[in-house]
């Protein structure tokens, strides 16, 4: 979301982290995990904490109905 927000392209932060292009797909779809290095880069590059970006519970899809209680 914070890639997208900020209108940039997938291969921009590719480059800018010094990794392939798909490696931010794969990220964004939730089917690989970065390491702790790449993803203290990540954060830093987006002025955030890793926490914002990262999580160990599972982020609600985008358009997906939320629950309440």
């Amino acid at each position: 979301m914070l890639r997208a927000e900020r209108g940039i392209s997938r291969r921009d932060l590719a480059d800018a982290l010094g990794v392939h292009y798909q490696t931010i797909g794969y990220l964004e779809r939730g089917e690989y995990s970065p390491s702790l290095h790449l993803a203290l880069r990540i954060a830093e590059y987006f002025e955030v904490t890793v926490e914002v970006i990262f999580s160990t519970t599972p982020f609600p899809r985008l358009g997906a109905p939320e629950r309440t209680a």
